[in-house]
């Protein structure tokens, strides 16, 4: 076992670990402190530092382990400033370490005139305002530390430059025609399937049903679920044929893409571009059950992730996935909208955190494909900017995305569940993430991309929990 002081001399000599540690120790402070139930310690313990009721009493317990957990934070910052300038790191770095290092005292001192105010403060967001810039501060000098110990310069790919993937499943049809009836009537049926890409499914009506949840609370009714998440299923099978459709010349370039129904000729385009519209008429109908609010939204969904970001953004612009974040967030808007008829600021911030989300988990994906996307021809940020700059944006997003789910606990008051459940499951996101800057390789991207789901799918389902059943 090691000593104290082995410890502490690992944690000095290496910046990386003093930056990842005080980063999380920041982030479960600030968003412990973003929870309602913080809230109410505040409010019962009106003395600073140390709570002057009983220590038994869970609201003072909570309070007293938040200041406590400040204090540990203030060290680990210390500490981590030590390993900055006297470590082997990027000039860089200093300047958010310093920022960090000047506002910490006037968050502590933000945090005892909640005390003295009895958790009123003339703004009351302040003390979050002050935590979310101390983490930003140290996620963009964690960002910048991991690209000057990992990093390297990468070359840009070219399609020109990469030989296209060898399908030799073009006879998939054929193949197909000589079995029985109901053999092919099988394969023809999961084609269709296939064509909806239904891995996209879970994940995305889980968003429209915490945007649900969140509406209406233990109101919400069955019926409203189902008729959400069947038109949401319709048309995000919509979405994905059309998808196929349009990239069916690209996807035959493609390792991970030529063996999908269109490319094998297990469908005729023809078939495809009806199932689509079917789906799309379907969608529409079970959406108008609700209101033509939600009915116009999944329209926008199913025309913007088909068209706009198949389309326009996905083949020209380095920027497609950030800006494509928006299809995965328009969910969230289709879930408030079903249960009030109306979008609402709530449903917009839950939108947000999906938005963000989007690029710290789908830059994982393109980095493990990233001669692949090279061949189709794509500008993905790992093909054009090379994977030390997706790795790099890879932990800004996710820090954003810390971020923005705790303003979303602190808006909409959820509790402690929400907050532990972020807490958690991103420290988790933020190992793997430091791991893929370490091992660069596609399981490591893999185990990122993994990592990230698991994020939003905890936080989603927490939230859910939370706002029907807390």
């Amino acid at each position: 076992m090691k000593r104290p002081t082995q410890i502490y001399a690992a944690f000095i000599d290496n910046p990386i670990t003093a930056l990842g540690t005080t980063t999380v120790a920041v982030y479960l402070l600030v968003v412990i402190g973003a929870t309602a139930s913080l809230g109410d310690a505040a409010a019962a313990c009106t003395t600073w530092p140390i709570c002057s009721g009983a220590t038994n009493d869970l609201t003072m317990a909570v309070a007293t382990g938040h200041r406590l957990l400040a204090f540990l934070t203030g060290v680990l910052l210390l500490a981590t400033t030590y390993a900055i300038v006297y470590g082997d790191t990027s000039g860089r770095v200093t300047a958010p370490i310093a920022v960090a290092l000047v506002l910490y005292p006037l968050q502590m001192a933000h945090g005892a005139l909640l005390s003295i105010t009895a958790g009123s403060p003339p703004i009351p967001w302040l003390h979050l305002g002050f935590g979310l810039t101390i983490f930003g501060t140290l996620v963009l000098a964690l960002a910048w530390q991991l690209e000057y110990e990992t990093g390297s310069a990468d070359e840009p790919l070219h399609s020109e430059d990469m030989e296209c993937a060898n399908s030799e499943l073009s006879s998939v049809a054929t193949i197909l025609s000589e079995q029985p009836l109901g053999t092919r009537l099988k394969g023809r049926m999961f084609a269709y399937f296939q064509l909806m890409k239904p891995r996209l499914m879970w994940l995305l009506c889980l968003v429209a049903v915490a945007a649900m949840a969140l509406a209406a609370g233990s109101a919400l009714e069955t019926r409203e679920i189902l008729l959400t998440i069947g038109g949401g299923v319709l048309a995000i099978g919509a979405s994905g044929t059309f998808n196929h459709v349009f990239e069916r010349d690209v996807d035959r370039k493609m390792s991970r893409t030529n063996d999908r129904p269109l490319v094998t000729h297990q469908l005729p385009k023809r078939n495809a571009i009806l199932f689509g519209i079917a789906l799309t008429v379907l969608s529409t109908i079970i959406f108008l059950q609700l209101n033509s609010l939600t009915a116009a939204l999944g329209l926008i969904a199913i025309l913007f992730y088909s068209v706009i970001y198949t389309l326009v953004l996905k083949p020209n612009t380095v920027q497609n996935t950030v800006i494509g974040g928006a299809a995965g967030a328009l969910p969230a808007l289709i879930g408030w909208a079903a249960v009030t008829g109306r979008i609402g600021i709530t449903g917009i911030a839950l939108a947000a955190v999906i938005f963000v989300w989007t690029p710290a988990h789908f830059y994982n994906l393109a980095l493990a494909y990233k001669e692949d996307y090279a061949r189709g021809g794509f500008p993905m940020m790992s093909v054009v900017r090379g994977e030390t700059t997706t790795r790099k944006h890879i932990v800004l997003w996710l820090g954003t995305t810390l971020a923005a789910t705790t303003v979303l606990i602190w808006f909409t008051q959820l509790s402690w569940l929400v907050a532990v459940t972020t807490a958690f499951v991103g420290i988790i996101f933020l190992w793997a993430t430091i791991r893929l800057h370490h091992e660069q390789t596609k399981q490591a991207a893999f185990r990122a991309f993994h990592a990230s789901n698991a994020y939003l799918g905890a936080v989603l389902l927490a939230i859910v929990v939370d706002a029907i059943v807390i």
